[in-house]
C-alpha cells in the first residue's frame, strides 16, 4: 500500500560514475511542476522487492540528506540507487547514483524516468532487497524504470510561485463580498479576525493581486484597500490531480 508524509518540498547535483550531471543557469520567473510532498510505493519482481521513495528537493544539501536518510531508513537493504534533477528543462542539472547495481542499470534510467515526467526539483531512491533471482541488465533497466514511473503516479503535485500576503480590514458589510471576490481572483484566505470590524489575512500569486486590489477598490468605491504584509518568492501550492489545468501549469522554494 503507498505510504505518503509530508516533507519539505530544488535539487543541486555532482556527477557520478555511470552517471552524468549537467548544469545550467535556472531563475525564479520559471514555473513548472514539482513534487508537493514525498511519496512511497513498493514493487515486486522476481522476488525481488523494490521501494521507491520520491521527494522535494531544492539544494544540494536536501538532496544529500534525503538520499542519506533513505539509506539509513533502509540500511539493510541490497541496494539504494538515488536520482534527482535540480531545476527545470534546459536549465537543469541531473545526478544518478546506481549504488553497485551494474553500471547503466539503475541510476540512468531512474533519472532518464525523471527527466520524462515534466517534473522538477525531485528526488527518488529506489531500495532493493534482493530475493534470490538475478534479473539480468534488460531486467534491471524495467524494474528500476517501473518503480520510479509508480512512485511519480503516486507523487502529488505543486508549483512554485511568487506570492504576496496582504491584510484586508473590512466592516461586516462587505465581508461575505470580499470571501467571494479572493476567492474569484484564485486567492486564499489564510486568517480572519472577527471584531468591531474583519481582520481577513489571504495570500495571492503577484500576477493576481492587481486585479484583485481594483477588484476590491471597485466593490467598496474606493473604501477598502488590501496592505501587502509580505512577499514570497518561493510559495508552494498543491494542485487538484483532477484540476484539468495541471498539466498545462507551465510545469515554479519554499518550505
Amino acid at each position: 500500500m503507498p505510504h505518503t508524509t509530508n516533507h519539505a518540498i530544488l535539487v543541486i547535483a555532482w556527477t557520478h560514475s555511470h552517471c552524468e550531471g549537467e548544469a545550467g543557469h535556472w531563475t525564479n520567473m520559471e514555473r513548472y511542476l514539482i513534487p508537493a510532498r514525498e511519496a512511497r510505493i513498493q514493487i515486486r519482481v522476481a522476488n525481488s522487492r523494490f521501494i521507491a521513495t520520491a521527494a522535494p528537493v531544492f539544494t544540494v544539501e536536501e538532496a544529500k540528506a534525503f538520499t542519506g536518510r533513505i539509506k539509513r531508513e533502509f540500511a539493510d537493504a541490497t541496494h539504494n540507487v538515488s536520482a534527482y534533477l535540480v531545476g527545470h528543462g534546459r536549465t537543469v542539472i541531473a545526478h544518478c547514483n546506481d549504488d553497485g547495481e551494474p553500471g547503466g542499470t539503475a541510476g540512468r534510467p531512474a533519472l532518464a524516468v525523471l527527466r520524462g515526467s515534466g517534473l522538477g526539483n525531485v528526488a527518488v531512491v529506489v531500495t532493493r532487497y534482493f530475493g534470490g533471482t538475478k534479473l539480468g541488465t534488460g531486467g534491471l533497466v524495467r524494474a528500476y524504470s517501473d518503480a520510479v514511473r509508480d512512485v511519480l503516479a503516486a507523487l502529488p503535485r505543486a508549483v512554485q510561485v511568487t506570492t504576496h500576503t496582504v491584510v484586508v480590514v473590512t466592516p461586516y458589510t462587505y465581508f461575505e463580498r470580499l470571501s467571494l471576490l479572493i476567492g474569484a481572483h484564485q486567492g486564499k484566505i489564510l486568517h480572519q479576525d472577527f471584531a468591531a470590524e474583519v481582520t481577513v489575512t489571504a495570500r495571492f500569486a503577484v500576477e493576481h493581486f492587481p486585479a484583485f486590489q481594483a477588484a476590491l477598490q471597485e466593490m467598496s468605491n474606493g473604501a477598502l484597500e488590501a496592505e501587502i504584509i509580505e512577499t514570497n518568492e518561493a510559495t508552494i501550492i498543491p494542485l487538484d490531480r483532477n484540476d484539468p489545468n495541471e498539466a498545462g501549469a507551465g510545469a515554479g522554494k519554499g518550505h
